[in-house]
């Protein structure tokens, strides 16, 4: 699109800028992430004032930048950057009139379930699905720019921290399809309560046409509650035996890799995955159920999702290192529920090698935090870890202190650094590491230095 053409979809005025300049990269309001051709989206945050950075955008190749005010250089002026950002992807995905659009929510789970349907709807055709996790009002946007003349397929995470949060963000791109994976206790201090979550990630199907698809987690009855807030299909996936879509036959292998019988109104198939972790098999059959929606072909379904990759960073990476440590590298971020997922991984990958936890805070739990980490503590200690490393505030050594007193071997470090020397002291070789904890506290850098062991 031309700078004029940007500016006539999103009512806003030239400033400085040749109107047949064209944008052919990323619109981006992150200005580490301008590429030659990028459009630099200067949003005002609560630090930081990205006009600031409009001439650096420039330098770096950047077109224009979408501004409030002129900047000095090409510019589209708008009243509200923020919402004219939003006009603009959704002029974007008015351009692919046949695409098919595709949002994902939950507490826990978004990032892999919406990188397991973009590598099996790619098999569709053309699929754009982003790695990370841009789910808000400022990443969504960012990742509809990426999208190609040719996408058959967007894939989009949707976050909320308050209610109306995900309604705005179906307000821009219109999914065909909502998927709903968990309600958790992720921000519950924002929400203050199960419901409220609940509320919130039910704008997704509340959003979704008489013709589209609700995925609906069988397993979670807030979840499943949702089926009654929407006027589209609804495809429920699970373990339940009344699950639209289901596993059978459960098993793992000695990496903790699940297999498992796929069963749908299509047919039924075998699958074996090579993700680690049997908590992501409800994961895969929600990827399942989206790519039923689009295709009857079980078997090209059941191939994909076996044959199918970590692609985000911080989600159940598994490597080893030259010296016979395993590293599992899920810091992404953490809730009570995955970091016990995690740690059930943990047990599983390692068999009869040591293991050493380290978990970090869970930010954002509200007045429940204390109890939740005291409850993860007592799950470390059920699964007898060998060695479990704290990092962060009080509620992090309250974990710690918990699994302490039933005799597990524990240490508390204050930050990422203090961290760091721990392991350099404690992890043997042979050992199996996991990271985990919110990503404030940064242990997902803590990876490349145990795996740089020799």
């Amino acid at each position: 699109m031309t700078l004029a053409e940007i500016a006539a979809a999103v009512g806003g005025t030239l400033h400085d800028a040749d109107p047949s300049a064209r944008v052919t990269g990323l619109v981006t309001f992150d200005s580490r992430h301008v590429e030659p051709g990028s459009l630099y989206v200067a949003l005002v945050g609560a630090r930081v004032d990205g006009h600031t950075f409009a001439g650096q955008a420039i330098e770096s190749g950047a077109v224009g930048v979408l501004a409030a005010r002129p900047v000095g250089v090409p510019a589209i002026v708008v009243p509200d950057v923020l919402a004219a950002y939003g006009r603009l992807a959704t002029f974007l995905v008015q351009q692919l009139p046949d695409l098919g659009v595709v949002g994902v929510t939950g507490s826990v789970g978004k990032t892999t379930t919406k990188d397991l349907i973009g590598q099996v709807l790619s098999k569709l055709g053309p699929t754009t699905a982003p790695p990370g996790n841009r789910n808000s009002e400022v990443g969504m946007p960012e990742n509809v720019s990426r999208l190609t003349p040719d996408a058959r397929f967007l894939v989009l995470e949707m976050g909320a921290r308050h209610v109306g949060d995900i309604a705005y963000l179906t307000s821009v791109v219109q999914p065909q399809v909502g998927v709903v994976l968990n309600v958790g206790t992720a921000h519950l201090g924002e929400f203050g309560s199960r419901e409220a979550i609940a509320q919130a990630k039910g704008e997704l199907v509340e959003a979704l046409a008489a013709d589209g698809a609700a995925v609906l987690n069988a397993d979670d009855p807030l979840v499943a509650g949702m089926a009654s807030r929407t006027t589209a299909k609804v495809v429920t996936f699970g373990l339940s035996p009344q699950a639209t879509i289901r596993a059978e036959a459960v098993s793992l292998d000695a990496a903790g890799r699940a297999a498992f019988t796929l069963h749908t109104p299509h047919g039924q198939a075998a699958v074996t995955l090579r993700l680690h972790g049997e908590h992501l098999v409800p994961n895969a059959l929600a990827a399942a159920a989206v790519a039923l929606h689009f295709t009857d072909d079980v078997a090209l379904v059941a191939d994909a999702l076996s044959n199918a990759d970590p692609v985000s960073d911080g989600r159940m990476q598994v490597a080893d290192a030259a010296d016979g440590t395993t590293v599992i590298n899920d810091a992404y971020n953490a809730s009570p529920v995955s970091m016990k997922a995690a740690l059930k991984a943990l047990k599983t990958i390692a068999q009869d090698r040591r293991t050493v936890a380290v978990l970090g805070q869970m930010n954002e739990l509200g007045e429940t935090s204390v109890d939740d980490h005291v409850e993860v503590g007592q799950t470390v200690a059920e699964l007898g870890v060998d060695l479990l490393v704290t990092v962060g505030n009080d509620d992090a050594a309250q974990l710690g202190e918990t699994a302490g007193k039933a005799g597990i071997a524990t240490l508390h470090a204050v930050d990422r650094d203090a961290a760091a020397l721990v392991l350099a002291e404690q992890v043997r070789p042979g050992d199996v590491v996991l990271l985990k904890g919110s990503n404030g506290v940064r242990l997902m850098s803590l990876a490349p230095i145990l795996l740089a062991r020799s």
